[in-house]
């Protein structure tokens, strides 16, 4: 899907390497933090640098952190309003302070838990807010039909033949009622979610 939106020009992803912004010969871009602690951090003049080597009016910069705002729906549609989006990945025990009073809009956390890199957490971003793109899905109420979407969770499908292993498929969703059938995906996305995120429910009542 994303190849097919870079092919469109709906979407231009590029990466650049911090490594290439770094003063010393030994390409140089962390050491240890003050005050001591395991690990190692970003240091902070060659991250700035990157981010400004790309930065121009209207952009905006998210640095993918455990402590960010967490991923959902909504904030995939943010995002995917922005005409420039850097996605500041970090590495280690994280970036230098000051690179991110400098440089960073936001902070984006995908779950809370913590990954070696932020690039597989860049990539889940990037996935999730290319479909609110324009254009970028073959139906335009896909991206808003899908799980975590204005509806809550999705239905269970399905596809041909009517009888798969003696289980047919639901009589509601044959007889062309459309009514109906959307009355009963409605109903089958919000049983799916009492039952695995009755959280995410008693939000949905309160709307």
């Amino acid at each position: 899907m994303i190849k097919r939106a870079r092919d469109k020009g709906l979407v231009n992803i590029t990466c650049v390497d911090i490594r290439d912004f770094a003063t010393d010969k030994h390409k140089t871009v962390d050491d240890r933090p003050y005050g001591g602690g395991p690990g190692m951090l970003l240091k902070a003049e060659p991250v700035v640098k990157a981010i400004r080597s790309r930065r121009r009016g209207g952009t905006h910069v998210v640095y993918l952190s455990p402590q960010g705002k967490t991923l959902n729906a909504a904030k995939c549609q943010e995002l995917a309003s922005y005409e420039h989006m850097v996605l500041l990945c970090g590495h280690y025990e994280g970036i230098d302070e000051r690179a991110i009073i400098a440089e960073v809009d936001e902070e984006v956390s995908i779950g809370d838990y913590v990954l070696t890199s932020g690039m597989p957490a860049a990539n889940v971003v990037l996935d999730a807010t290319v479909r609110f793109i324009p254009g970028v899905l073959g139906h335009e109420e896909s991206a808003r039909c899908d799980t975590f979407g204005e509806v809550g969770f999705d239905s269970p499908h399905y596809t041909r033949p009517e009888e798969f292993e003696a289980v047919k498929v639901p009589e509601v969703l044959l007889g062309g009622n459309h009514a109906q059938i959307e009355a009963w995906r409605k109903e089958q996305g919000l049983n799916k979610m009492s039952q695995v995120r009755p959280d995410l429910l008693a939000k949905e009542k309160q709307t």
